[in-house]
């Protein structure tokens, strides 16, 4: 569910991300058609040289989809000098245009995220995310050996700037950033699609700890800064307000193209433990290399960190507030197929075994100062003892 969850909004990215799929000059084809025109600055009035352009399929009515099928292809180019872009040999269709610049509207910053993933299948969440930022789109019908000429306008966006330092007053130099906005369906829902490399906002503090999240939609916001680690799901979280829980954080609220400044976040220095341990086999104590730990908060499961199992068994998460935490470990399983204890002969191959699968498990722990050498051993999963698949908690 996990993986679907990811593809999914993996997808959803490419649909309104330049750059899932790179636009190539194309030579003209006269059993397709072209798109030209401009890009536009709403707020100056002025060509918006260099923008990003994307052209993303229309889905077609009645059309089904499994949840990890493919989006439709986008196809991107960039603006020149006066704003005006072409593309060539577009297959005919209908199509959804718009266009993305620096400091303007980005939808990828926009989408409720929370809202597309409460959603079944890829072509609902398509849908779902085209009537979110439908205000923004420009319809487009491509038929064979035509021109078809539109104008983008793009909207200047929002920004939340401001400092992070350390509680001594030094700078807090290359930390990340978490957003959550504020919606009317969701509550809050986390800012930008986590991809590849698992950050959704790519912005960093400088060599002063100074940091500016661009290309807002207007609403309310709490920023948080993140301690530079491998993922953002293992990142030790410091909220505005300098508090370690979204829920106990300030808000702060962006009107269209508002920039918001002083925004600071303080990081305290103490009161940061180290939580580590390793998992098992409660059979014969062999390491599980494969499976997923989670840092809960005890009061109400709100999902404080995440990190998978390292290939030895264990897992550490450094910079953890003192608190009462849930540890919890699902999903773990043996590293390789195990062979049959018969050898391997032309007549008779050896059969494998699956991986072990192994049941979920969880441990009360109260961190009030390193908790270090922390041992879990899981039994066998059992038609008994088999936990559902996890669902995403609060964030």
């Amino acid at each position: 569910m996990a993986r679907l969850r990811w593809l999914s909004t993996l997808s959803i990215a490419c649909l309104f991300l330049a750059g899932c799929t790179k636009y190539q000059h194309k030579k003209p084809d006269p059993t397709k058609g072209v798109v030209a025109g401009v890009v536009l600055s709403a707020d100056t009035g002025k060509p918006a040289r260099f923008a990003t352009v994307t052209l993303s399929a229309i889905p077609k009515p009645g059309e089904k989809s499994g949840q990890a099928d493919p989006l439709p292809a986008a196809e991107t180019t960039v603006t020149d000098l006066e704003g005006r872009f072409r593309m060539e040999a577009v297959s005919p269709g209908h199509y959804f245009a718009f266009a993305t610049q620096e400091g303007y509207l980005d939808p990828a910053m926009g989408l409720d995220l929370a809202r597309l993933n409460a959603l079944s299948s890829d072509r609902e969440r398509t849908l779902d995310a085209i009537d979110q930022w439908k205000d923004h789109l420009i319809e487009v019908t491509v038929g064979v050996r035509r021109v078809s000429e539109i104008s983008i306008p793009i909207e200047r966006a929002a920004e939340i700037a401001g400092t992070v330092t350390f509680d001594d007053g030094a700078p807090a130099i290359g930390m990340h950033f978490k957003l959550f906005r504020k919606t009317e369906k969701s509550g809050w829902t986390e800012v930008g699609p986590a991809l590849m490399d698992d950050w959704s906002i790519h912005t960093l503090s400088d060599s002063h700890g100074r940091y500016a999240l661009t290309n807002l939609a207007a609403g309310e916001y709490t920023v948080c800064t993140l301690i530079p680690t491998d993922t953002e799901q293992a990142a030790s979280r410091i909220c505005l307000g300098d508090v370690f829980r979204r829920k106990d954080a300030k808000t702060v609220k962006v009107a269209a193209g508002e920039s918001a400044g002083e925004i600071d976040i303080e990081i305290p220095l103490s009161g940061l433990h180290t939580v580590s341990g390793n998992v098992a086999a409660l059979a014969d104590g062999h390491p599980l290399p494969h499976g997923t730990v989670r840092l809960l908060y005890a009061d109400d499961r709100e999902r404080a960190r995440e990190t998978p199992l390292l290939d030895d068994g264990s897992f550490t998460f450094e910079y953890v507030a003192e608190g009462k935490y849930v540890l919890e470990v699902s999903g773990a399983q043996d590293e390789e197929p195990k062979g049959a204890e018969q050898p391997q002969t032309d007549a008779a191959p050896a059969k494998l075994s699956p991986p072990h699968t192994y049941a979920d498990k969880e441990m009360p722990i109260n961190v009030l100062n390193d908790s270090e050498g922390i041992n879990l051993a899981l039994a066998y999963a059992t038609p008994s003892n088999a936990a559902a698949p996890a669902k995403p908690g609060p964030q």
